[in-house]
């Protein structure tokens, strides 16, 4: 003998996932819009710091300038080892702030930076 399941209960799990959904939905599209931004401006960073080293190794190699590659070592490595240990929850803090999707926004946020768009 077989049992039907219960009829869903209009005003349990599904009514309350619907009233969340519109604040879920816009908060993985916008953490997916900046995902994709920051992955831009990320490689944008990194090609003009490219562009630099090598326009000063140019500069370098034809003797216009002599740079110190210990002394600047030495100046960067702290602002560094400090960015890498309080930039990202920098930026998180500053991303979610007075967010009521923040969860929708961070997983957004994380399939925007690791998508190839």
């Amino acid at each position: 003998m077989t049992t039907s399941p219960p009829p869903p209960d209009p005003g349990g799990l599904s009514a309350g996932l619907q009233a969340m959904l519109p604040d879920l939905s816009v908060g993985a599209v916008l953490g997916f819009a900046t995902g994709v931004a920051l992955r831009a401006v990320g490689r944008i960073v990194l090609i003009v710091m490219g562009l630099l080293f090598i326009a000063l190794q140019l500069l370098a190699y034809f003797d216009v300038v002599s740079i110190n590659w210990l002394h600047l070592q030495a100046l960067a490595e702290p602002l560094l080892r400090q960015g890498s240990e309080n930039g990202a929850a920098w930026l998180g803090r500053i991303l979610v702030a007075n967010l009521p999707f923040a969860g929708a926004f961070t997983a957004g946020l994380l399939l925007g930076l690791r998508m190839r768009v």
